[in-house]
């Protein structure tokens, strides 16, 4: 059997999964905090018709060995992890992380996080912070200490009351009006601290929204739903808070968006898709020498 048909269908396949993560890049244009991925290509293994050689001191002169490959596959699908445009919603659950960072959310108050870049979330009846999924997020209280990973899931309650005027200022909150004055609005600080004022003038910094970085943000893997997951090659999360270290702002009433360059995905897609055409000739090509081979006996 000819070697090159085997070569044009590694062309087909490794160019059917370029459009195939061109075409996910181009679906979550619109997905909030999306990093669009690109596909490497890689030559396969190739086949030795010859083997080269030293030249000969007084006699014949060196010889190039002779390869012929046989294929292409993917060699990896990497992750473009820069920022997307601040979009403004002025909606004040709406949270974009300008510069390094991810917040840390949790499906079940803390043994098991996650992060992410989309910060559209939501309040249930208990106050909780969550995302559009139910998952909490992770932050810290006054009494925190915030080089630690996040021990609290957040919550913005109805009423809150002054314990203490501190150093540091310690305030209950409740949902149920006792005690506590009703809380008239609140507000959520480029440090991401969350800032509460209640009915009678007061202003109360009740939690804070924290944040992790990674050593290798390429090796975190994607669980669906906006989350990534640590890996061995991860690196474990270094957490803190927006505005400190490394760690980028928090602005409130924004939404970072997708990454994804429309113009350069359908310039890979034409590319991919004339590839795939390129190799499906090689196919069809090497179907007519073997029907020359066949009909050689008549």
């Amino acid at each position: 059997m000819l070697p090159s048909l085997y070569s044009g269908i590694s062309g087909l396949r490794a160019n059917q999964q370029k459009l195939n993560v061109v075409a996910n890049n181009i679906a979550n244009s619109s997905t909030t905090g999306f990093k669009t991925q690109s596909m490497n290509f890689e030559d396969m293994i190739s086949q030795n018709l010859s083997d080269p050689s030293a030249p000969v001191n007084g006699g014949i002169g060196g010889v190039n060995g002779k390869q012929s490959g046989l294929g292409v596959k993917v060699g990896g699908i990497s992750t473009d992890f820069t920022n997307g445009s601040m979009q403004s919603t002025n909606r004040n659950l709406d949270f974009a992380l300008d510069g390094t960072g991810y917040f840390v959310v949790s499906p079940n108050g803390g043994t098991d996080d996650y992060y992410t870049r989309d910060g559209a979330f939501v309040l249930d009846k208990d106050g909780s912070l969550l995302t559009q999924d139910g998952y909490h997020v992770m932050g810290y209280t006054g009494t925190d200490n915030t080089t630690e990973q996040p021990k609290e899931p957040l919550s913005i309650n109805q009423y809150y009351k002054l314990i203490s005027t501190g150093p540091p200022v310690v305030v209950e909150g409740s949902n149920d009006g006792d005690p506590g004055d009703k809380v008239s609005s609140f507000s959520v600080g480029k440090d991401g601290a969350i800032t509460v004022k209640v009915a009678n003038g007061n202003s109360y910094t009740v939690v804070q929204i924290a944040l992790a970085s990674f050593q290798n943000e390429g090796g975190l893997v994607k669980m669906g739903g906006n989350l990534y997951k640590t890996s061995p090659n991860s690196g474990d999360a270094t957490y803190g808070t927006s505005g400190s270290g490394s760690f980028g702002d928090i602005n409130q009433g924004m939404l970072e968006m997708s990454n994804v360059d429309l113009a350069q995905q359908f310039t890979d897609m034409i590319i991919a898709q004339r590839a795939f055409q390129a190799n499906g000739k090689i196919i069809s090509t090497d179907d007519e020498v073997l029907q020359d081979l066949v009909n050689l006996k008549r």
